[in-house]
């Protein structure tokens, strides 16, 4: 069975987590102070203090803290029933994909999970949605593998998105990384469709500026991810669209492509959508 801690009302305690990464030590004051504003700890914290959790925290964090709105497009392709692979791009890396689980959470009574990465694994008011995917680490572990399959093959809703990161700026241009074959793989051998899901939005100048800098110097420590919470905080009052493709039957990915090419091809009817 599928094991997932609950969601939880808690406070970021940035002490504890700059501990956790620095031996037991704290950094200079003035670092400190930093730290705090580059991650939003005070602004975090008065919302988590209202004690709510899963979508609840989801819709009045996104929607009345923030003041964005999302407009759905599409959801009459969605079938009446069944388990389902939503394959999404990735353009933000922490609004898309709150406000999709937020949306599949209430539409599916809280039937959905996602592979997340190490921002939204530290909001835990969603982390019964989430499983842990370390994107700062060395690659995908056993327990990954095992908890990704058995996330399959549960009765939850899998919100996957292949890029594995959000968007970044190559060669001038705002593009997704290349797309995993994962969930191509795993959804023909749990015979899930999967529904394409295409998301609207980008980041700040500042952030592909950064992610430029560290992949210019080859530093690995994914820098830009620090700036995600800065990177929320900047939607407020923003129009969002979430266009929903048609089904794709996982039938479709015959032998006669590989995975990869299949992902490919995944991708290519989620940009289409922006289209229309």
């Amino acid at each position: 069975m599928l094991d997932i801690p609950q969601n939880e009302p808690t406070l970021i305690d940035t002490n504890a987590i700059v501990r956790k990464v620095n031996h037991g030590k704290l950094l200079p004051r003035p670092v400190m102070w930093f730290i705090r504003k580059l991650i939003h700890e005070e602004d975090f914290n008065r919302n988590f203090s209202k004690g709510l959790v899963g979508a609840d925290f989801a819709f009045d964090f996104f929607f009345n803290e923030l003041g964005v709105t999302l407009e759905v497009i599409g959801e009459e392709n969605i079938p009446d029933s069944g388990l389902f692979t939503f394959a999404s791009n990735h353009p933000l890396g922490g609004a898309d994909a709150g406000l999709e689980v937020a949306w599949l959470a209430r539409k599916y009574n809280d039937k959905v999970i996602v592979p997340a990465n190490n921002f939204l694994l530290h909001l835990k008011q969603l982390r019964n949605y989430l499983i842990p995917v370390n994107k700062l680490g060395n690659g995908q572990s056993r327990e990954l593998a095992r908890m990704l399959d058995e996330a399959f093959r549960s009765d939850r809703q899998v919100l996957y998105f292949p890029s594995g990161v959000c968007a970044r700026k190559i060669d001038g241009v705002i593009t997704e990384l290349p797309w995993k074959k994962t969930f191509v793989t795993k959804s023909r051998e749990t015979q899930r469709d999967v529904i394409p899901v295409w998301f609207s939005g980008h980041n700040s100048k500042r952030f592909y500026r950064i992610a430029g800098f560290r992949k210019f110097f080859g530093i690995k420590l994914n820098l830009e991810m620090l700036t995600l919470p800065s990177e929320l905080f900047r939607y407020r009052g923003q129009h969002f669209k979430m266009v929903i493709g048609k089904p794709i039957p996982w039938q479709t990915f015959t032998p006669d492509k590989s995975d990869a090419d299949w992902a490919q091809y995944v991708r290519d009817q989620v940009f289409a959508l922006a289209q229309e």
